[in-house]
């Protein structure tokens, strides 16, 4: 899934090569993928895209006085194209979902991969409209999200850690992959119990939070959209890594399995050297 560290880098890429150009048409070609209907999407043609935002893990594309705005979910990407084929696509087919052509002759297609369909696009005067923004806590790269801010976050979170990093209404735009980085960088168990933090710990954990954000961040500045995924997956330390040896400290990076996601973490930095049990609700095997 595309997480902060993506989405800015097509906010980025997008600012330079999609702002100020003018929108001929936007075709919507998977059922699912448009949740608003009013404005229709007839309303961008003609209209000039006057800047790019970037809300938690949601892309905010300003046409004029109208926002369109997109989720990728798990499987959804965004392809730069220069130029696209004479005959126009065929709704349903194949994991293309929407075209955006400018007049120039140029613009974007939003795909989505796999059978379980979750990309999200919307057409709205307010990006307060969409009720996932409408509920994103604050963005973990904003000059006021300090140490403080972090702390009083989780004061009284009674969830596990890697849970917490994960709640968008917590903290926007973090999601499995970086969360698992996160707690490894912060030599942290994914199941310890926020509340249980210390000072020390939040200190740690908010360390590594920024750190590992900025440098992924970094690190995918100037890659070409269609570059992107494989910049993630090269800059991970144990996420999506089970089986291969942990970059620190050379133990083997373990998986816990759930009914719809999966953890990676390295147990001589995370967990004393203990796996924990793959099964919900896991806990340290004795």
């Amino acid at each position: 899934m595309p997480e902060l560290p993506e989405i800015e880098a097509l906010r980025v890429f997008l600012d330079e090569n999609l702002v100020g150009k003018e929108i001929a048409r936007v075709l919507p070609l998977a059922v699912s993928v448009l949740k608003t209907y009013d404005p229709p999407l007839t309303a961008l043609e003609g209209g000039t895209v006057t800047g790019i935002a970037r809300r938690g893990k949601f892309l905010d594309i300003g046409v004029g006085p109208l926002h369109l705005i997109t989720h990728l979910a798990r499987a959804g990407w965004l392809h730069w194209k220069e130029s696209f084929p004479a005959a126009p696509p065929r709704p349903g087919k194949g994991p293309l979902a929407l075209r955006t052509v400018l007049t120039g002759g140029d613009g974007f297609d939003l795909t989505e991969a796999g059978t379980t369909k979750r990309l999200a696009v919307y057409l709205v005067h307010d990006p307060g409209e969409v009720p996932g923004i409408a509920r994103l806590g604050p963005d973990p790269l904003d000059a006021s999200f300090d140490r403080d801010a972090f702390a009083a976050l989780l004061a009284g979170e009674r969830r596990r850690v890697k849970g917490a990093l994960r709640d968008q209404s917590l903290i926007a735009g973090i999601g499995n992959a970086y969360s698992d980085e996160i707690l490894h960088a912060a030599r942290m168990s994914p199941f310890t119990l926020a509340a249980s933090l210390t000072d020390d710990d939040i200190t740690r954990l908010y360390t590594a939070l920024r750190t590992t954000l900025r440098d992924a961040v970094a690190r995918s500045s100037g890659v070409a959209a269609g570059k992107l995924k494989a910049e993630k997956k090269s800059g991970l330390r144990v996420h999506g890594r089970t089986g291969e040896p942990c970059p620190v400290c050379g133990d083997i990076v373990r998986e816990v399995s759930f009914s719809d996601f999966s953890l990676q973490y390295c147990p001589t930095c995370q967990t004393g050297g203990r796996p924990l049990a793959d099964r919900r609700l896991s806990r340290l095997l004795k």
